[in-house]
């Protein structure tokens, strides 16, 4: 499996020597954490239709490719906008594709991606509020290195009628657009879910890569990171393991197009704030600064 990084262009006002966009000064993590933590209040949720699909797809090939104002044109056309923002903490910028008010699109999800570098890598929270922490574990990973993109579900998996809003299981919706446009380029990607450890789930982590049955480095390095700061890892390539992943559409997407996926399902003190979410979070980074090329 061949992982193809840095595809994004220089941005269009970067390249031709004008001053970057303005940006709003955030703190990014807690803008992250409260757009997803709406998800608990399982407001309607329904899935973009066939031509807003194509709109949002050619939107975010537009924005990876560096052109804002195309990126803009697209995403204008379905009720969404890009943002540019600096992090107060890091001082990092990126691009935000979020809704422009609150209706049944504010709960499509939104896409930060960096500003400041070409996108090396992603993670991809789907199931925000559902599996606890995993909004906050993604929204510090997308700083942990640069050239990152977050991609983050807007619903409540539940929320939607007969699973609409499982975005890990829908074709239909803005998230799998989202990830498949960044699989298509050839980013690596790491999608981030939860379990309740049990006599049957007695690890800390379960990595797999989705509908892929092979091992590539990607996976083994992070089940190691993740051993060598004393988990319990089952290794979905050579384990019996449960919460493989293998039903997961993105997964499909990225086995389809020769992409790096990797499932990774966590319990949940690896997804808190003390020692063990410390460490688990530790590990996930090191994964991603190796995507970035930086050790730091």
């Amino acid at each position: 499996m061949s992982t193809l990084v840095g595809c994004q262009t220089a941005p269009r006002n970067a390249a031709e020597g004008k001053r970057p966009p303005a940006s709003e000064l955030v703190d990014l993590e807690d803008r992250i954490t409260e757009y997803a933590g709406r998800a608990k209040d399982r407001e309607p949720y329904t899935p973009l239709d066939g031509d807003r699909r194509e709109h949002l797809a050619h939107g975010v090939g537009a924005l990876l490719g560096g052109d804002l104002e195309g990126a803009g044109k697209h995403f204008s056309g379905i009720g969404f906008r890009v943002t540019t923002l600096t992090d107060a903490v890091s001082g990092r910028r990126y691009h935000e594709v979020a809704a422009r008010g609150s209706g049944v699109e504010s709960r499509w999800g939104r896409l930060y991606v960096s500003a400041d570098a070409a996108v090396r890598w992603s993670v991809q929270v789907p199931h925000p509020v559902s599996d606890r922490g995993t909004e906050t574990l993604g929204a510090r990973l997308l700083e942990s290195a640069p050239g990152g993109a977050l991609v983050v579900a807007g619903a409540h998996r539940t929320s939607g009628e007969e699973g609409a809003a499982d975005v890990a299981h829908r074709t239909d919706s803005a998230f799998h657009v989202v990830i498949t446009e960044l699989q298509k380029r050839g980013v690596p990607g790491v999608q981030i879910h939860g379990f309740a450890k049990d006599s049957d789930r007695p690890y800390d982590a379960i990595v797999s890569t989705g509908a892929a049955r092979t091992a590539p480095a990607d996976a083994g390095r992070l089940a190691a990171l993740m051993e060598d700061r004393r988990f319990r890892v089952c290794e979905g390539w050579s384990d019996r393991c449960p919460l493989e992943g293998t039903t997961n559409v993105q997964g499909r997407t990225a086995k389809h197009l020769d992409a790096t996926f990797l499932h990774v399902e966590l319990a949940p003190a690896l997804r808190g704030d003390d020692a063990k979410g410390v460490r688990a979070r530790e590990a996930l980074a090191e994964l991603l600064r190796g995507w970035a090329g930086t050790d730091r």
